[in-house]
């Protein structure tokens, strides 16, 4: 896209990707902006975030740790957009960035079909006991113990946008039952993907693997606690590669030292990156990955061209992948 210089200083302030620094992309970046500005590391707190951002027209925000309250938009009076290169906008405050009229954007569906296939590797390695089992042989060992299939068990799927509709199919093609829940059911998106929905009470009752696929929001902020984990079922298994907020990971925790399910796979925590000897750390009925379930060569690439064509369209007037939609123009 032949776009014009349309912002005096863009800043990366978190990190971003070292593919960002390609040169198709660093190329088409120094082409909107008079000066580019992007760091090696992450803010440290909020004052530092504020230091790098707050002379900014244009932002793009890959690490959802780094947090743009209203404080840190507010001590920004001349930005126009934050591009996220990602989905989840929840570290960013929306309803500050509407009232100063900030555009926010993000990269809807940059990662489905890897989200999608990370959720399945972690509900096959908590049920196949493969960290355990490798730590085993590592040490020595071996072990005639039996592991758990998941074929012709029951999936579970939280959220049926298109990471949970592509969880549906993988579920379907490894031989699974799935059911699902979501916040807006309709007999035309269960007939559309092939799935029946129930209550949210009855899936963890029935599900052998349950998998959360949705947003956070104040609708879905806890939507796992203590007793929807006494619910599911002893010999279940939950995978969050979704956000950390949706389960009470406290509660979590003590479900699974209690063994009352079988055991997790988890990609999010609070905090990230999670501190050294917390709790889920040291029990071998949860496989632990660092928020990576997106982060494939693919999916960052197309993260990031999203990233750059939101701002590429807002300077033509038109942005697109828009969460809000402000005026500083």
């Amino acid at each position: 896209m032949d776009t014009p210089i349309a912002y005096a200083r863009l800043t990366l302030p978190d990190n971003p990707p070292a593919i960002l620094s390609g040169p198709q992309l660093k190329a088409r970046l120094q082409a909107l902006a008079q000066k580019v500005e992007w760091y090696s590391d992450s803010p440290a707190g909020e004052a530092e975030i504020i230091a790098r951002a707050k002379d900014a027209e244009a932002l793009i925000s890959t690490r959802a740790t780094v947090r743009f309250s209203g404080t840190v938009l507010a001590a920004c009076p001349g930005l126009k957009i934050i591009a996220r290169a990602g989905t989840g906008v929840d570290h960013i405050d929306l309803e500050a960035a509407q009232d100063l009229g900030i555009t926010v954007t993000n990269t809807p569906g940059y990662a489905t079909p890897y989200v999608a296939e990370h959720a399945l590797a972690l509900a096959l390695a908590a049920s196949r006991q493969i960290a355990a089992n490798d730590r085993l042989i590592r040490q020595g060992g071996w072990t005639r113990g039996l592991v758990d299939e998941l074929y012709d068990k029951t999936l579970g799927v939280v959220g049926t946008g298109a990471i949970g509709q592509r969880m549906i199919q993988l579920g379907r093609g490894l031989g699974l039952k799935v059911i699902a829940w979501t916040l807006h059911p309709t007999p035309e998106r269960a007939a559309k993907y092939g799935v029946e929905y129930v209550s949210l009470e009855e899936l963890l009752q029935r599900a052998d693997v349950v998998s959360l696929h949705v947003g956070l929001s104040t609708s879905t902020e806890r939507l796992i606690g203590p007793k929807e984990l006494g619910l599911m079922k002893r010999t279940a298994i939950l995978v969050n590669t979704a956000r950390a907020g949706l389960v009470d990971e406290v509660a979590l925790t003590e479900a699974l030292e209690q063994k009352m399910i079988a055991g997790a796979g988890l990609d999010v925590f609070e905090p990230e990156p999670l501190p050294p000897g917390h709790p889920l750390t040291r029990l071998d009925n949860v496989i632990l990955s660092p928020h990576v379930g997106g982060i494939t060569q693919n999916g960052v690439r197309r993260a990031l061209e999203m990233a750059v064509e939101s701002l590429e369209s807002f300077a033509a007037g038109n942005p697109v992948y828009t969460v809000v939609r402000g005026s500083r123009r």
